[in-house]
């Protein structure tokens, strides 16, 4: 590892020795006083630039350049006004239906296309970009990196596995971890107080932070399936956060004199119309017991009841003890053999058979090894199948005692490996936000209901349009419904 790439990893010097952790202190470009601090500001920009690279890589940036380049255009103009104007910020949009926007150190702020979609206004997307830049500001998220590295924290199943092998199985990549560590309430309404301050210097009403805060509120958010977690996740609640939210809009609306502030909710929708809402089948999505990525023309079984997790990266799929694992990527190998070969070099594992065989007509080389973790052996079954070209990994991993029992379920997983064909399973495509003119008044459930919206999905369209079905809708109103 070179050591540019250090910057994050501490001595143990530092980890024993408290009075050199004392003398990290800096002042706090929010609030003026000193804090404890393990980071520079030029390791905040190093550490940002090397997380963003780990973030596009596991979660995927959304192929939509005009939406990305208004996303870009509205942040820009924010950070201006910033407390920390001079840092260079980037404002992406990943590829995920989870509902959540975060930033890491150095000023890399992202939002994924979910919570676009639960947005109603230019206003709440203020507010929440103000929001996390106000994390960026006040150097919450460097913080939370610098208790963490005292810490030692780890990322889910990472945990059990050495280093080495984290590493190589791209589990333990510091930066992307750190988008699972939760804020204190007291950061979270500090980043509120100060999304109002920004919004309402741009313009915005940022009323409809809180507006949009109930929203979340009413959609009660948890985990998603893309391994990527939801806001209440990491954002946790204040207690009166809607009521403090809308206190401060009218302290700042009061000193921020001259200002028409405004919503923009046409000019939001606009911009929103015709994004993926929900899961993406095109990148992978589980039927039944089977998981299929019609892109890239594979399937394979899954055991049942485990939970898959699918990113552009990798598939995870977790047993329900979350005592065992099966992961699932793409190597860059040229041969099933070198794959092995490279994977049980850089995992450090004990190989205890290595055969070619075959799945389903296609090369591969089977792998059983022992890996010592860092408090335990876990023993692990590969595969690397070739594939028209292309070497796919197979690692099925449990502890010493655990692995006879998942054996067969890694193998069954592993070896049904197969070629997808089936134009049914190929053929898919993902639903989308459409946004509505609407043309007859009446409440928003007789006004969803007539443009098809199931009785079933009703409520569910009122949160995402921000409203209560027994709203009063006015003609050439737009709304969002979701269509395939």
């Amino acid at each position: 590892m070179k050591t540019k790439k250090l910057i994050f990893i501490f001595s143990a010097i530092v980890l024993l020795s408290v009075a050199v952790w004392i003398i990290s202190c800096a002042v706090n470009p929010v609030t003026g006083k000193k804090e404890f601090m393990l980071l520079t500001e030029s390791d905040e920009i190093a550490l940002g630039q090397q997380t963003d690279q780990q973030v596009i890589q596991t979660y995927g940036i959304y192929d939509d350049p005009e939406l990305t380049a208004y996303i870009d255009r509205l942040g820009q103009n924010m950070s201006k006004i910033t407390h920390r104007s001079n840092l260079k910020y980037t404002f992406k949009v990943l590829d995920t239906p989870v509902v959540n926007a975060f930033a890491v150190p150095g000023g890399y702020v992202y939002f994924t296309r979910g919570i676009l979609g639960y947005l109603n206004n230019e206003a709440e997307l203020a507010g929440v970009m103000g929001h996390e830049l106000g994390h960026v500001n006040a150097r919450h998220s460097a913080v939370q990196y610098s208790r963490a590295q005292l810490a030692q924290l780890g990322l889910g199943v990472g945990m059990i596995f050495s280093e080495r092998f984290r590493e190589y199985a791209g589990l333990a990549q510091f930066g992307v971890s750190m988008l699972f560590l939760r804020f204190s309430r007291d950061n979270e309404r500090q980043a509120d107080d100060l999304g109002v301050e920004y919004s309402t210097k741009t313009g915005y009403d940022s009323h409809a932070m809180a507006t949009f805060f109930e929203t979340l509120e009413r959609m009660h958010p948890s985990s998603g399936a893309s391994g990527l977690p939801e806001w209440f996740s990491t954002h946790p609640n204040p207690v009166d956060r809607i009521g403090a939210v809308n206190r401060k809009t009218d302290e700042w609306q009061k000193q921020v004199t001259g200002e028409n502030f405004v919503l923009k909710r046409n000019e939001y929708l606009t911009e929103v119309d015709g994004i993926t809402f929900g899961e993406d089948p095109r990148q992978g999505y589980v039927e039944g017991n089977a998981f299929y990525h019609p892109e890239m023309k594979f399937t394979f079984p899954v055991p049942s009841e485990w939970q898959v997790n699918n990113t552009p990266a990798q598939v995870q799929v977790v047993s329900q003890k979350q005592d065992a694992a099966i992961l699932f990527a793409l190597d860059n190998a040229s041969t099933p053999q070198q794959a092995s070969v490279n994977f049980t070099t850089n995992a450090g594992a004990r190989v205890s058979s290595s055969d070619a065989v075959t799945v389903n007509g296609m090369k591969a080389q089977r792998v059983y090894s022992v890996v010592q973790s860092e408090q335990q052996r876990l023993r692990v079954v590969s595969y690397f199948i070739e594939k028209e070209g292309k070497v796919f990994a197979f690692h099925g991993f449990a502890d010493s005692t655990g692995f006879s029992n998942y054996q067969q379920s890694f193998v069954n997983t592993m070896s049904h490996f197969n070629k997808l064909t089936d134009p049914n399973k190929i053929n898919v495509k993902p639903a989308q936000l459409s946004v509505k003119n609407v043309t007859k008044a009446g409440t928003l459930r007789s006004v969803l209901t007539a443009y098809g919206v199931p009785s079933d999905k009703l409520e569910e369209m009122a949160i995402l349009n921000g409203k209560k079905l027994d709203d009063n809708i006015a003609v050439n109103t737009k709304i969002k419904v979701v269509v395939k």
